[in-house]
């Protein structure tokens, strides 16, 4: 009997033994000096200038490995950046716009390649722009070649153009005004259709309007508003209750001034213009751009995406459908990508940027192949790393887009890129 004991003692501490090495071996890329790197370099965006204030959130492999807040949301009256802090986060809205949309492809309601026009009419027999006739005093236009799909506008390559410079399409864009803020997303889809694109679809990579039109595809296909839609199978799931169009008196304490450049000056805009979509109710609900939100608002996005579609066991979308979202739609054919490979190695998948290769010099923006991110235009960011299961979210609020920033966090969080590390592997 004595001897049984025994056994049963050695064996019960050789298995705890053996949990402790295994839990010994998870190591974790945010450390303490990665986490000392990444305060140093937020601490310089403010006392550089670049920002008035900054905050940062970073999950690995299911736990908070980081969260620091610097500077001021309104440098005014010396409000502190914190982690509740609201800011707008323009396009950052689109990867939940394309969340919502995949919903509905899990349901059988649409394929990538079925065309547009199919859900939306007014997007049959679409024009494209080839010139100006100045004698005439009207545009040269030709049919599209082939009809704009579903897949061209969840990668940017429908033929929408924003080039207002271009004689005749420029006053044509203008004139139709499609994301003035009194259209609902019908009356913006009725009056994009009728601007000649710039281009064929398939052909160019042109960032735009196009994840406007998916919340309208929203619309269509769910016949619910995109607004109620989203909030239903997207933020309410992940409990994202800072995440939102309009943002009632409440929080408005909570909302972060905005800031544009002047020379080597930080200006702060007025609130009342800085938020003047957040604080009115409009009848446009963009898919593009528009939510505020709060760091831990986004992380739960971001957790959901790196978790391959479920949080805290609330599946949004199936993993095919995450791997679908995060996989390269963008061929090599297409060779006019505007300011894309600005971003690095990368080509596009479902409202999302795609890390193909390593960064080939140290200038360009450091991460690891297979990652997915999109930043918005105040140089907001986040990204998913699935080798390393890591989630980041940074928050500034500072215009122009400021892209250089970005680089200083993705190395504050990696390490310096070395190019011979990079060949090496």
């Amino acid at each position: 009997m004595k001897q049984a004991v025994s056994l049963l003692l050695v064996a019960l501490f050789l298995i705890a033994s053996c949990k402790k090495q295994e839990e010994e071996k998870v190591q974790y890329l945010v450390d303490e000096t990665v986490k000392i790197r990444i305060d140093s370099t937020l601490q310089s965006f403010v006392d550089l200038g670049d920002v008035a204030g900054a905050s940062a959130l970073i999950f690995e492999k299911g736990e908070e490995v980081y969260y620091n807040a610097f500077g001021y949301t309104d440098i005014k009256n010396k409000k502190p950046m914190e982690r509740n802090t609201l800011v707008q986060i323009y396009s950052m809205t689109k990867p939940i716009t394309g969340t919502a949309l995949m919903t509905l492809y899990e349901e059988g309601k649409f394929q990538l390649d079925d065309p547009l026009e199919k859900y939306a009419p007014e997007f049959a027999n679409m024009q494209v722009y080839k010139g100006y006739d100045s004698i005439a005093g009207e545009m040269i236009l030709e049919p599209a070649k082939r009809p704009i799909t579903i897949r061209d506008i969840t990668r940017h390559t429908a033929g929408f153009s924003g080039q207002r410079d271009l004689p005749g399409l420029g006053e044509a864009i203008a004139e139709a005004d499609a994301l003035n803020r009194e259209n609902t997303l019908a009356e913006m889809a009725k009056k994009l259709s009728s601007v000649p694109l710039g281009y064929h679809p398939g052909e160019h990579w042109e960032y735009g309007i196009s994840v406007d039109v998916q919340a309208y595809l929203v619309e269509l296909l769910s016949d619910q508003p995109y607004a109620t839609y989203v909030q239903e199978h997207v933020l309410d799931p992940l409990k994202m209750n800072d995440t939102r169009y309009f943002v009632p008196e409440s929080d408005r304490d909570r909302m972060s001034s905005a800031y544009r450049h002047d020379g080597d000056s930080l200006i702060q805009l007025p609130n009342e213009e800085a938020h003047a979509y957040n604080y009115t109710k409009w009848p446009l609900t963009p898919g593009g751009w528009g939510f505020t939100s709060t760091l831990d608002n986004y992380m739960r996005f971001a957790q959901m995406l790196v978790n391959k579609g479920t949080l805290e066991g609330v599946q949004v979308l199936d993993s095919s459908t995450v791997e679908l979202m995060t996989t390269n739609h963008l061929d090599e054919s297409i060779e006019e990508r505007s300011w894309l490979p600005s971003k690095g190695q990368v080509g596009f998948g479902i409202d999302f940027a795609v890390r193909l290769r390593p960064p080939a010099s140290p200038e360009e923006n450091n991460g690891v192949v297979g990652e997915f991110f999109w930043d918005g235009a105040a140089s907001t960011l986040f990204w998913v790393d699935p080798t390393n299961e890591l989630t980041a979210v940074l928050f500034v609020q500072v215009f122009p887009y400021n892209g250089t920033l970005h680089k200083r966090f993705r190395d504050a969080v990696y390490g310096p890129f070395s190019l011979e590390e990079s060949t090496s592997e």
